[in-house]
């Protein structure tokens, strides 16, 4: 990455949570609008006696459930069990079983919402045949969670090779790798279209996030799709430390080690971060450190 991009990636990332937020509003009230206003026109040209109000509660009803409650809980569920082009085949019968528990809090969310709003109105809301409606209703929920995964994969895409997404430099069709391939000395990082090596020895520290590890390297994250006990094993035992489920720590890096009431502890880094450390690791890094306590 550099230095225009990294700038402009550190940029964003104070307003992404305001942009995702916003993206996700304006499209459904947008949808939510146009709904509202094509369902009066079809309603009002077959002289239906529905009150102009009721297409805007429906709409409305349907709209507040995917907002507050589903598109959350899809990018939650996304993030937790992210979907890939080398996994998509495992994982489509388990999204299939999400998408019928998304239709069905939809429904009962959204029906309880309407008879809500007409009892506001001293009349009765009558949702149908629910076996029919159900159905009917899965055939738009599902097109609108495979949408929703869709984009949401797509932008977590776009991310990582923004910020650069970081590989593990395979092993050549013909003849020996140039390096060790079970401990390699550098790594592939891709970002926009460019390539470029990144040094093993250069990795600060790693933080397990989903199916990826977070690579920090000179202030900068670059995500690789691994678990962090596989980077663990592909890294210099030597020069880096597990402290934490979740996080490995170059041991260069380590300035000292606060001890907690816990049993836990903080490792404070030259840089200024400080990181988790679980008491299972504490010992240990200490006499690999010989670090201070603050």
């Amino acid at each position: 990455m550099n230095d225009k991009d990294a700038l402009t990636y550190e940029r964003y990332l104070p307003w992404k949570r305001w942009v995702e937020a916003g993206f996700w509003v304006a499209v459904t009230a947008a949808n939510c609008i146009a709904n509202s206003l094509t369902t009066l026109m079809e309603l009002r040209r077959g002289e239906s006696g529905i009150q102009a109000w009721e297409p805007v509660v429906w709409e409305a009803s349907s709209a507040l459930v995917w907002l507050l409650v589903l598109i959350p809980a899809i990018v939650g569920y996304t993030r937790w069990r992210p979907v890939h082009w080398d996994n998509w085949r495992r994982r489509l019968a388990e999204y299939v079983g999400v998408s019928l528990l998304v239709c069905l809090v939809h429904v009962v969310a959204m029906v309880a919402l309407r008879v809500l709003a007409y009892r506001t109105q001293g009349m009765v809301y009558e949702f149908g045949p629910w076996p029919r409606e159900l159905a009917y209703e899965y055939l738009k929920d599902a097109r609108s969670f495979a949408t929703i995964v869709v984009v949401v994969e797509s932008y977590r895409f776009l991310l990582r090779r923004w910020q650069g997404e970081a590989s593990l430099l395979a092993e050549p069709d013909e003849g020996p790798p140039l390096e060790p391939v079970d401990q390699p000395q550098r790594f592939l990082v891709r970002k926009l279209g460019r390539e470029f090596l990144v040094a093993a020895n250069d990795i600060e520290w790693a933080q397990a996030a989903g199916n990826y590890v977070n690579l920090r390297v000179r202030g900068h994250d670059y995500p690789l799709r691994s678990t962090i006990a596989g980077i663990e094993s592909r890294l210099d035992r030597r020069r880096f430390a597990r402290i934490h489920r979740s996080y490995i720590v170059s041991l260069e890096q380590v300035a000292s080690i606060e001890p907690l009431d816990t049993g836990d502890a903080r490792v404070h880094l030259k840089d200024g971060g400080v990181l988790p450390c679980s008491r299972r690791y504490r010992q240990a890094l200490r006499q690999r450190t010989g670090a201070d306590v603050p």
